[in-house]
């Protein structure tokens, strides 16, 4: 099971109720929240234990179930870009089947969301691209590691066993 964690900002938008006390190893929990860019609405997803962060928009309000669909797909290609292997991939999206969404819990990943969309800049030639400059600006909170790389040996841990 993956755990969308909305801001009340998002939960609002999205015109949904939460789940309560949901409770998930912190690699299949995402926050997200609503920014405006060039004033287009675009939704920002940070990895709870990786900070890695997905950017995606297109998404209008009450359209759930297209923000789930969406974020799992640019997940995707966004990994395979970065040289994931594909069945790797497909064990972490496996937990991805059941998404519950649940109101934000964690303060220090409110920060760095926050921090991603300051640096979030519309120069780039697609998503993809901003992306991958995004996901390799270094964190405190993750030892001053890259986000992605951080998330590759996360889900390397996870495809042989070490983490559940």
């Amino acid at each position: 099971m993956i755990i969308l964690r909305l801001t009340k900002d998002l939960l609002k938008d999205m015109k949904i109720t939460p789940v309560e006390d949901i409770h998930e190893a912190s690699l299949f929990s995402w926050h997200v929240n609503i920014y405006n860019l060039n004033r287009r609405k675009q939704i920002v997803f940070v990895n709870d234990l990786t900070r890695l962060a997905i950017i995606i928009d297109g998404i209008r309000t009450g359209q759930i179930e297209r923000l789930k669909d969406k974020f799992m797909l640019t997940l995707r290609e966004y990994l395979l870009q970065e040289g994931v292997p594909e069945s790797w991939i497909d064990t972490y999206a496996e937990h991805g089947a059941e998404i519950v969404l649940s109101k934000t819990n964690n303060r220090s990943v409110l920060g760095t969301m926050k921090e991603v969309t300051w640096f979030v800049e519309d120069e780039f030639i697609n998503n993809i691209e901003r992306l991958k400059w995004r996901n390799r600006i270094i964190y405190k909170p993750i030892d001053y590691k890259e986000p992605i790389a951080f998330f590759i040996e996360s889900i390397k841990d996870l495809n042989e066993g070490g983490q559940e």
